[in-house]
């Protein structure tokens, strides 16, 4: 899976998320001494959340390696290794989200993932109205809402997700690709949630009719925005966090919130049914709940932490920013129905 990569203010820089994992006792006790951490490629680049957690991991525990797997179709490539019969060659994947889990079950006759409720230290101290997976398999580490990001001195803030549709608002919005996108797609989601299933097509019909743009995810439709193509881009609340700075006009990343309302998007670890070291997994999943572990991937993700009373200080206590209300669909509600509801946009709205 691939998630945003932050534009710099001179041009375009990696800031992501993504899973490392480290190895704890001997060779004995751990097999090959090395955990695969599977993730998506911002989260592994210079200066990131899962740079840092390698590092800090592999120097707490010092027979510890951490190898990164970062392929491009995300978790989509071990679900076909799995109904394939083939070797699932990694240990965790960080960066899991809730139609991803509901894809992969809905796709295999077995768990691609093991249950680890009750066997990773620190996860009874998760946010629980962050927590996605009924049957216990994965644990959220941070979690981002998904809000609009505007140009004040353009447009003001829409307020509401029918103020879209007004003549105010021709042509300033874009928005990113459902099928490609974790912000598009949980875009997507929130409009079904405010219009319905049987209601957020013609919204989105209204929507095309008014101009909005669909680009491909989070970095083009970005860019597209910082370029002055609309005066609204689909991103998330803590925007002002990466933002903020000496010479930075920040009335263009004001945070709107239709409705009241962000969309929250939490991302999950998990570790494979099949993984070689699930106990130096379990540990991982542990030091990635520690508090000083939940305060890096906030400040270098640029997400909120997922372990309630962490609170990171600094710029991102300062400028994060968290809707009056939180929406999301949950597991059980996306069972069933979230590949139809993308077809179905993608058909009528993409063209795809």
């Amino acid at each position: 899976m691939q998630r945003r990569n932050f534009l710099s203010r001179t041009g375009l820089a990696a800031a992501g998320l993504a899973a490392t994992a480290g190895c704890i006792g001997d060779s004995s006790d751990t097999g090959t001494g090395t955990l695969t951490i599977a993730t998506y490629s911002s989260f592994t680049g210079e200066d990131t959340a899962g740079n840092w957690l390698k590092s800090a991991f592999e120097e707490e525990r010092s027979d510890a390696t951490i190898e990164f797997q970062t392929p491009e179709n995300g978790v989509n490539r071990f679900v076909q290794r799995k109904s394939e019969g083939a070797q699932v060659d990694a240990d965790l994947f960080v960066g899991l989200n809730t139609g991803e889990l509901v894809r992969a079950d809905e796709q295999l006759d077995e768990r691609l993932f093991a249950t680890v409720e009750g066997d990773v230290e620190g996860a009874d101290a998760v946010d629980p109205s962050l927590s996605f997976d009924p049957d216990g398999r994965v644990i959220p580490y941070d979690t981002g809402f998904i809000s609009l990001v505007y140009d004040e001195g353009e447009v003001d803030g829409p307020g509401t997700f029918d103020a879209l549709l007004e003549p105010a608002y021709e042509d300033a919005l874009i928005v990113q690709n459902a099928q490609q996108s974790d912000p598009g797609r949980a875009f997507l989601l929130w409009t079904i949630d405010a219009k319905g299933p049987e209601g957020y097509l013609d919204y989105w019909e209204g929507l095309a009719d008014n101009g909005v743009q669909v680009l491909s995810d989070w970095e083009p439709a970005y860019q597209a925005y910082t370029d002055g193509e609309a005066p609204m881009v689909v991103s998330y609340s803590t925007d002002q966090v990466y933002y903020n700075g000496e010479g930075v006009d920040m009335s263009r990343h004001q945070v709107g919130f239709l409705n009241d309302q962000g969309y929250a998007n939490p991302e999950g670890m998990a570790q494979f049914a099949d993984a070689d070291d699930p106990e130096l997994a379990r540990e991982f999943m542990s030091f990635v709940l520690s508090e000083a572990a939940q305060k890096e991937i906030a400040v270098r993700n640029v997400q909120f932490p997922a372990v309630e009373g962490v609170e990171p200080g600094g710029d991102f206590g300062e400028f994060a920013l968290r809707p009056p209300e939180a929406v999301t669909f949950g597991y059980d509600e996306l069972a069933g129905d979230v590949d139809g509801w993308i077809e179905a946009w993608a058909r009528q709205i993409a063209g795809g």
